[in-house]
């Protein structure tokens, strides 16, 4: 019998190769696949919106081209918010899902306070590291765009979530949603309250992990990652 597959997804701003680290620790136990959302890791921008409807697009094209029938998804932030959407139009075609940091709460207030922190300008400012950072993922000619994109989509978000409380509540998937205790971004009290909504659900929090993926711990989150999908 085979390996399981399992499909890495990242967040916003990211791209496949941040997950390359923790692609490396479950090399032995599942065969695992990954892609960069539309318009991220240097790929084309598009004309339209970024929008989780989207990136759920893409999972499924990847989903078609790949044959594989059912998979496993691991997805981390904005990667765990489409995962769960598309495992709620996909069902038949996804198996368990794990998330980590997936920001589920958002309102007008809480979009803004997130697309304050995507001004290149005061990104090159007070952190040139991290624009160089997103530069190299995402290319100098397009990083820019990204963020902006990316700051329309959670305001779209904020003014009519994607997901509702139904949404979560009629879910058939076995999902497991995570938070890191020190996660600035997202709050344990958001994730409980997706727990409580889903059918077949479980929660996690992890000790000491903040929400930046570079700062979580892959040895441990890919212990758990092991327990959840072999069980």
């Amino acid at each position: 019998m085979g390996k399981p597959d399992l499909l890495l997804l990242h967040g916003a701003l990211g791209c496949k190769a941040q997950l390359d680290k923790l692609r490396d620790v479950l090399a032995d136990e599942f065969t695992l696949h990954t892609l960069d959302f539309t318009g991220h890791g240097g790929s084309e921008i598009p004309t339209e919106p970024f929008s989780i409807e989207m990136f759920a697009s893409d999972i499924k094209r990847w989903q078609d081209a790949s044959g594989v029938d059912e998979v496993n998804i691991f997805g981390y932030s904005m990667g765990g918010y489409a995962a769960m959407w598309y495992a709620k139009q996909n069902p038949k075609r996804t198996r368990k899902i794990f998330t980590l940091a997936a920001k589920f709460e958002w309102t007008p207030d809480i979009a803004e306070r997130e697309v304050k922190m995507l001004d290149p300008g005061t990104i090159k400012e007070k952190v040139p590291k991290y624009a160089e950072v997103l530069m190299q993922r995402h290319g100098a000619d397009k990083w820019e765009t990204v963020l902006s994109k990316s700051a329309e989509m959670m305001r779209t978000l904020g003014a009519d979530n994607t997901l509702t409380a139904e949404d979560y509540a009629d879910m058939e998937n076995e999902v497991l949603v995570a938070v890191g205790d020190s996660d600035k971004m997202v709050t344990i009290e958001e994730t409980v309250s997706v727990y409580r909504k889903l059918r077949h659900g479980r929660m996690l929090v992890m000790p000491g992990t903040p929400h930046p993926l570079e700062h979580v711990d892959a040895d441990k989150l890919a212990c758990e990652i092991e327990e959840f999908f072999a069980g």
